[in-house]
């Protein structure tokens, strides 16, 4: 009894220093996937790239119609006018004798498709890099690294790429965005533009900026965290 109890407590004190080794903390994971991401600079750059764009132009579409807001909320009739002639559809409002700008069905898919093709990008990019990266993850795995840990790994880079990303993307669009109702408008553009809507239209593009990195990087990360080591180390060979 007294050497099965020895040997258990072995065995368990054992098993926690293997745990300890195993489980990184957090800090540890964010420091492995920026080095990843600088190693891997320019592929990361083409992925950060195609999500600038898709928010930029929803960023730019979401200022445009605020600014569109704030002018039909001015409550001049010559910039409603000007409204109709720029070729904004005006609906019935919420309040009776109110009106608001209606978005195209036009834009909206555009936005759409946009979207959809920035995340098939991502998810090709993201499966060449698992691809790439078998060895290493065979290397990890072989170390004792669990299936939460390489796929911790997968989103934190794609969470940092989706908000650096994100973030350029709704800067160049609410700047370009609010550039061209100045140009159609003039200065009543930025005069009647409220910035609760700046700030609701940006935070909304890196959201959906960053949810869409997530959600393009979710299958490849499975993936690469479900391979066997030894399926992952001949692979690559």
């Amino acid at each position: 009894m007294d050497q099965n109890s020895t040997h258990n407590g072995l065995f368990s004190s054992g098993a926690e220093g293997i745990s300890r080794q195993v489980v990184l903390p957090m800090r540890k994971s964010l420091d492995i996937s920026i080095r990843s991401l600088q190693v891997r600079f320019f592929r990361s750059l083409i992925t950060v790239m195609s999500l600038v764009l898709a928010v930029a132009f929803l960023a730019f579409t979401l200022l445009g119609h605020d600014v569109a807001m704030g002018l039909l909320a001015s409550g001049q009739p010559s910039l409603q006018s000007e409204l109709v002639k720029a070729g904004f559809d005006l609906a019935p409002g919420r309040y009776p004798g109110s009106y608001e700008v209606a978005a195209s069905a036009k834009d909206r898919w555009i936005v759409i498709l946009s979207l959809l093709v920035c995340a098939v990008g991502i998810v090709n990019a993201q499966l060449m890099a698992v691809t790439e990266r078998f060895r290493e993850i065979g290397t990890m795995k072989c170390l004792g690294a669990l299936d939460s840990f390489v796929l911790r790994l997968f989103l934190l880079e794609a969470g940092m790429q989706g908000l650096a990303g994100s973030f350029v993307g709704a800067i160049l669009g609410g700047i370009t965005g609010v550039l061209v109702g100045m140009l159609r408008f003039g200065g009543p553009a930025l005069m009647y533009l409220r910035f609760e809507d700046v700030a609701a239209s940006m935070g909304w593009s890196i959201l959906v900026g960053f949810i869409l990195s997530l959600v393009g990087v979710s299958y490849p990360a499975l993936v690469a965290s479900r391979m066997p080591p030894v399926v992952a180390m001949r692979a690559e060979e």
